[in-house]
């Protein structure tokens, strides 16, 4: 996974929110890692485990390594969590925080050492930043799946949510709805079609978000109230088509 001409770009997408991007040619496609910076840095996502010394290289020119405190990710999945460990091991402070349902059926076993469970809505002070987790299971994938919230600077952490082919600039107000569609079009059942997942999506888009940090795209910093209701929307119409 790791090619020695691959390059991770850092910018800095809101107040003290730092995107790790990486574009992988060979398949025309993006990976965003996210740091928060404070006094107690957080990861959200840390990439496969072929890519840690691309994110670690990354993380180094904003903070050191091994001051990262916590570790994050929305669902269990190589891309969202695969270098978990190799993070544990790099950065001696570091625990994972995730939902109480994915730390009871994996986490417990899988990280190497205790993860922290967050209750659905529970908060942590990272000093500088008040991070929400919130339970949204089979959003994007799996029942376990949940996103962060940032209230200081309106920021949520979406996961796969508005996922994108091709390289992309790290930020756009331009449309995300219509190339996630096209994503979506091109690889039919990659979201969970879950009867609850427009309700949970419509739910987000009361949060008041200025920045939607995507996963696989640009951060985007348009109208992300009614980007999510759009995709919301799409997520109904595909349900439909399946019944």
């Amino acid at each position: 996974m790791h090619h020695p001409r691959m390059e991770t770009r850092v910018t800095e997408i809101a107040d003290g929110i730092y995107q790790l991007s990486t574009y992988l040619a060979e398949m025309d496609f993006g990976l965003n890692q996210y740091l928060v910076t404070g006094d107690e840095p957080l990861l959200f996502h840390t990439g496969m485990r072929g890519l840690f010394p691309l994110v670690f290289d990354a993380v180094s020119r904003v903070v050191p390594p091994s001051d990262v405190r916590w570790i994050s990710f929305s669902h269990l999945e190589a891309d969202e969590c695969g270098s978990m460990n190799q993070w544990l091991a790099a950065a001696p402070s570091a625990t994972v925080l995730h939902g109480v349902t994915g730390c009871m059926v994996s986490l417990v076993d899988l990280a190497d050492r205790a993860p922290r469970a967050l209750a659905n809505d529970e908060t942590v002070d990272t000093g500088g930043h008040h991070l929400r987790w919130i339970d949204t299971p089979h959003v994007p994938h799996a029942w376990e799946a949940g996103l962060l919230f940032d209230d200081t600077t309106r920021t949520l952490f979406c996961s796969d949510l508005f996922t994108q082919m091709g390289d992309y600039p790290a930020s756009t107000s331009d449309d995300i709805v219509g190339p996630a569609i096209a994503a979506e079009d091109a690889f039919p059942g990659s979201m969970s079609l879950h009867p609850a997942s427009a309700s949970i999506i419509r739910r987000l888009a009361d949060l008041d978000v200025a920045t939607l940090a995507l996963m696989h795209g640009p951060a985007f910093t348009g109208d992300c109230t009614t980007a999510l209701i759009d995709i919301a929307d799409s997520f109904d119409k595909q349900a439909a088509a399946y019944q």
